[in-house]
C-alpha cells in the first residue's frame, strides 16, 4: 500500500505541518506576530524559511517545537507520529527504527518527543452535571532502586498510576507517589467537576471523597461484585479497567520496560489514544494531526536511551 505523500516527501510534510500550525498564516516564534512574514527564496535558502517583517528574524514551522534542531527529515517525523498514534498498544523504538530507517537512539528520541506533544498543555475539569467519572489505580514497573526480583504483593516497589475516565469521553492519568487522601484529593478536586457522579471500588483511600461530588458509587470487587444498578445509575469501574487492560498489554507486550522518570509520558500516550479513539469519531489521520497540533512550545533533550 502506498503511503500518503506527507509521509514520503519533505515538502509535502512541511506544507501539511504549516497548515496545522498556522491556520491564519505564519506565526513568528520570536515576537508572536501573525501573517507578517516573507517566505525566503533562493538556492542558498533552506525550503520553508520565513523572515518576520516585524522583528526581522528568520524562522520555520519547526522552530519552538519538539521537532526543532532535528536532522531527521520532517516526513519521517510525521510518519512516526502516525505510527505512534495509530497503534492501539503503542510501537516500540526498535520497530520504529526499522520502519523509518533511523538508528535506535534516534527512534527513541523521536518517540519521547512525540509523547511530549501528546501531553495536554492545560487541563480542564472532567465530567459535569449528569456525567460519570470512573477512578482507579494500578501498579506498573519498578521504582528506581527496587530489588531485581519482587515477591507477589510487593507493591511498595512498584510505580503507582491513577486514572480518571469519563464515560463516553476522555482519560487522564497521573504517576503518583502513594494513595493517601492528601495525595489524591488535590488531583481529584482539580480534574473532576463537583457536579459529577464518581465511581470507584471500595479501596479505603476512596472513602473520604464521596462528599466532594454529586454522588459516589462503589463496587466491592473482593465480594465478586462488578456492576449493579442504583436507580438510573450503573455502578461499576469497568470502563477504567478496560483502559488499564490496554495500557498493561502495551507496557508488557510492546514496551516491556519503562523507567520511573518517563512513566508520565507513557501514560500521556495511552491517554491520548483513548481520548481520540475511533468510537468518538477520530480516524488515524485525525488522531495524528491532533498530536502534531501539540508540538509547539515543548522541547526535550536526552543523553542516552533508557526505555524502549
Amino acid at each position: 500500500m502506498d503511503l500518503p505523500k506527507i509521509y514520503t516527501d519533505e515538502n509535502a510534510a512541511r506544507k501539511h505541518l504549516e497548515r496545522l500550525q498556522w491556520p491564519d498564516g505564519p506565526i513568528c516564534p520570536h515576537c508572536g506576530v501573525v501573517d507578517q512574514a516573507t517566505k525566503l527564496q533562493g538556492k542558498s535558502t533552506r525550503p520553508g524559511v520565513y523572515k518576520c517583517r516585524a522583528c526581522e528574524k528568520p524562522f520555520s514551522v519547526t522552530v519552538g517545537t519538539v521537532f526543532a534542531d532535528s536532522h531527521v527529515p520532517l516526513h519521517k517525523w510525521l510518519y512516526a507520529s502516525h505510527l505512534l498514534t495509530a497503534s492501539k498498544k503503542g510501537i516500540s523504538s526498535h520497530q520504529l527504527h526499522r520502519t523509518l530507517g533511523v538508528t535506535y537512539k534516534t527512534a527513541w528520541f523521536m518517540s519521547h518527543r512525540i509523547r511530549e506533544a501528546m501531553r495536554p498543555a492545560e487541563f480542564t475539569p472532567m465530567g459535569g452535571t449528569g456525567k460519570t467519572v470512573e477512578m482507579d489505580e494500578t501498579v506498573t514497573g519498578k521504582l528506581e532502586g527496587a530489588p531485581k526480583r519482587i515477591r507477589i504483593g510487593g507493591n511498595q516497589w512498584r510505580n503507582i498510576a491513577l486514572t480518571l475516565v469519563e464515560r463516553g469521553g476522555s482519560a487522564r492519568s497521573f504517576h503518583i507517589s502513594g494513595t493517601t487522601l492528601a495525595t489524591l484529593l488535590p488531583i481529584i478536586r482539580t480534574n473532576i467537576r463537583r457536579e459529577s457522579h464518581l465511581m470507584t471500588d471500595q479501596a479505603s483511600w476512596y472513602k473520604g471523597i464521596g462528599k466532594e461530588f454529586a454522588s459516589h458509587g462503589t463496587v466491592e470487587h473482593s465480594a465478586e461484585e462488578y456492576v449493579r444498578r442504583d436507580g438510573e445509575h450503573s455502578i461499576h469501574t469497568n470502563t477504567v479497567e478496560g483502559y488499564y487492560s490496554i495500557f498493561k498489554r502495551g507496557m508488557k507486550g510492546v514496551y516491556q520496560h519503562c523507567s520511573e522518570k518517563h512513566l508520565h509520558r507513557y501514560l500521556s500516550e495511552f491517554d491520548f489514544r483513548y481520548t481520540y479513539r475511533v468510537r468518538l469519531g477520530y480516524s488515524d489521520a485525525m488522531r495524528a494531526d491532533k498530536a502534531l497540533e501539540g508540538i509547539r512550545g515543548k522541547r526535550l533533550t536526552y543523553r542516552r536511551p533508557h526505555a524502549s
